[in-house]
């Protein structure tokens, strides 16, 4: 499975809690939807970072870095890339 989708499934399951993948769609603000605020950004980036075995700085986590699950993964394959 790839980073997408693992990050995907995470926000399916534990912010919309279904396993449809058609419930939101890669590109869909989850900031501006409601799907996740402040303390979802923190949850995210514990997942991100025990999943993917990365750190996330204090000046990473910003909002246009977790907005959308396409975000966020463009995000992730920076800091692993770094």
């Amino acid at each position: 499975m790839g980073e997408q989708q693992r990050i995907k499934g995470f926000i399916l399951s534990n912010f919309l809690f279904t396993d449809d993948a058609n419930a939101i769609s890669n590109d869909a603000s989850l900031i501006g939807q409601g799907v996740i605020d402040s303390t979802g950004i923190l949850e995210v980036i514990v997942f991100l970072e025990t999943e993917f075995s990365i750190k996330i700085s204090d000046e990473e986590m910003t909002p246009d870095n977790f907005d959308s699950i396409d975000a966020i993964a463009a995000f992730v394959d920076r800091v692993r890339t770094k």
